[in-house]
């Protein structure tokens, strides 16, 4: 056995010689250059050993040969993949004695690929131009290089997923040039002059702790979208976003707020000093802003943190100067802590002047703002001119829009086609004219801040369904009473509805009760029964004088009612609930006096009955509702 395969590698070795005198012809390297395979290495040694003479003879032919000079191309596609394959961390494995048999492991590149000078050839010839544009296509490789590292790296030692590593790393694009310009400047030093771009890109990752800081702002619950931006904003110093966010922490800025603090306050934030920033919270603190307060506005208006501390007090000084106190300036910029920060001098200016044009002075703009800020965040054009000419074409007058804007002010702040047009168009379509929705508004301006389906269309509903309204009078009764369009239907409208009933009203003369007196479903019941008992035990009158007049439950038990029927029952005179209440108490007094007087005069004969059945008559058809009812 020994000698066959003795046998058989001789005749192999004897092959491979003749082939390489015989391949040497100069008839055919006058036509083509011969580009001769590599052996490999079990190969090579074998033919070593038994050939070393004619190996000997054929080296300085081998390595004339060896050296590759592609001939220079004009397509792009082909020098970018080349270009590729030399800068690339990974290779594909080829066969042995493939023509560029590089690998992961080979320690130089130049043994199997080509220059990259002699592939470009003189750049001179065409200005540089292919040149220039090899160098940016080899830097865009290059950076792709570098994402590859860093990803491996989050993988490997930060124990991320697959999916998350690549949604952070494209989202690194600053960061990553730092990276490679970092990784570049390592190679002028002596321990890193001979390494590779690789492991001194991976050096520059772990030193800037970049894997370590993606965990902890993962475990702060910043999103990948965030941490990119956050670390490109960094401009490589990293240790800076961890202080930045711990600082944050100090003034209470939590969750999610941390992130929007850092994108929003400007690329210096990270640059700023630890002292003008805490001087920024303290004069705050001084001005009426409380400490536990602060988070919520800075993460709320984090362009705070970019002004100096000069632009900070000119702000607070503005709003100082309308009257506001300290306490009320406190709880606006709580409520709206964009207000301090977001709008420009002139634009805020500019509003104040447009609030005066209602007939507030400015200490009245200064107590509107802190009861309402978010009208500084209202667009004049957009939201407050539609708005008064709608109310003009409504009716209202100029004080009328004044008194809604300081009882309602964030009726100014609501989209006019979304939210009031739409309820403006239900009420007409229920039959109330224009100058009555008008006289609504400004009587109950929250009617338009209830929804429209969840409030306003069941009360209606209710009305007319339970409580007995017809059509008829549905726009009778909103008009006169607004208000019930805000009641609860489970808590005040049904609960009133059944004690009506539980009294022996029928549906019917409930709804008729509502038509002539809509704010008998608003009162409280508990209120309602100690008048329900003194009228029918006391009193003793029928439910029918309830009924004709429902406005009795609207006068107050104590001042009104018991002291006038002690006076009739004084005096021994009667009147109807209506002329009993709807008067003051001179006009009620002089109306005993004359029910006396008629009564003595008859008692003596001096009048007959039929005359004094006229002068009651006469005397009911001059009574008017002079006052107003009182509960």
């Amino acid at each position: 056995m020994l000698l066959h395969c003795n046998a058989s590698c001789t005749s192999t070795f004897s092959l491979v010689s003749s082939s390489l005198r015989n391949r040497h012809d100069p008839s055919e390297e006058s036509q083509n250059t011969v580009i001769r395979r590599r052996h490999n290495a079990k190969s090579l040694s074998l033919f070593t050993r038994h050939n070393h003479q004619t190996l000997k003879q054929n080296k300085n032919l081998n390595e004339s040969q060896e050296t590759f000079v592609p001939p220079r191309h004009d397509d792009d596609d082909d020098r970018s993949k080349l270009l590729e394959l030399s800068l690339v961390t990974r290779r594909t494995p080829q066969f042995p004695g493939s023509l560029y048999a590089q690998s992961g492991s080979d320690p130089d590149v130049a043994s199997s690929l080509p220059s990259l000078r002699k592939f470009l050839g003189d750049s001179s010839s065409d200005g540089g131009d292919d040149e220039r544009e090899m160098i940016a296509k080899a830097l865009e490789i290059r950076r792709k290089v570098t994402k590859e590292i860093m990803k491996e790296s989050l993988v490997r030692k930060g124990r991320f997923g697959i999916t998350y590593a690549t949604n952070v790393t494209d989202r690194l694009g600053e960061f990553v040039d730092h990276v490679m310009i970092e990784a570049a400047a390592l190679k002028r030093l002596p321990e890193f002059s001979e390494t590779r771009f690789n492991i001194r890109a991976r050096t520059v990752i772990e030193d800037s702790n970049f894997v370590p800081l993606v965990r902890w702002l993962k475990y702060n619950e910043f999103s990948y979208n965030r941490i990119g931006k956050i670390i490109c904003m960094s401009k490589g110093n990293l240790d800076s976003i961890r202080v930045m966010i711990e600082w944050l922490k100090t003034i209470h800025v939590k969750g999610e707020f941390i992130g929007v603090a850092f994108l929003r306050s400007g690329d210096n934030i990270l640059q700023r000093s630890r002292e003008e920033l805490d001087e920024i919270v303290e004069y705050l603190e001084s001005k009426g802003v409380r400490r536990d307060w602060m988070g919520y506005v800075v993460g709320r208006c984090p362009e705070l943190l970019s002004f100096s501390i000069e632009e900070v007090k000119s702000r607070v000084d503005f709003f100082l100067q309308m009257g506001m106190n300290q306490n009320d300036f406190g709880t606006m910029v709580f409520d709206y802590p964009k207000i301090l920060g977001f709008f420009s001098f002139e634009e805020m200016e500019k509003k104040i002047s447009y609030l005066k044009e209602f007939g507030l002075s400015t200490e009245d703009v200064g107590r509107l703002l802190a009861f309402k800020p978010h009208l500084m965040g209202c667009s004049i054009e957009e939201r407050w001119k539609p708005l008064v000419k709608y109310f003009y074409y409504l009716g209202i007058s100029k004080e009328g829009m004044k008194r809604i804007l300081v009882v309602k002010p964030i009726l100014y702040c609501i989209d006019l086609e979304t939210t009031i047009a739409p309820k403006v168009r239900f009420l007409q379509d229920m039959g109330i004219p224009n100058e009555a929705i008008g006289n609504m508004l400004v009587k109950f301006p929250s009617l338009l801040t209830n929804s429209l389906y969840k409030k306003i269309r069941p009360v209606v509903i209710f009305l007319l369904t339970r409580a007995g309204v017809s059509q008829k009078n549905i726009g009778k009764v909103i008009a006169m009473d607004p208000a019930l369009l805000g009641c609860s239907i489970g808590t005040k409208l049904e609960p009133n509805m059944r004690y009506y009933v539980s009294l022996g009203i029928r549906i019917h003369q409930l709804g008729e009760m509502i038509a002539d007196f809509p704010m008998l479903l608003r009162y409280n019941v508990d209120i309602l029964r100690p008048k329900y008992s003194y009228l029918r035990r006391t009193m003793i009158r029928p439910l029918q004088d309830l009924i004709e007049f429902p406005r009795f439950f609207s006068y107050s038990l104590e001042r009104r009612i018991i002291p006038r029927h002690t006076l009739m029952v004084e005096n021994r005179v009667n009147f109807k609930l209506r002329f009993m209440l709807a008067c003051t108490d001179e006009e009620f007094e002089r109306r005993v006096r004359e029910k006396v007087e008629r009564r003595e005069r008859f008692e003596a004969g001096l009048d007959s009955e039929d005359s004094q059945l006229l002068d009651e008559t006469s005397s009911d058809e001059e009574t008017g509702f002079s006052d107003s009812p009182d509960v």
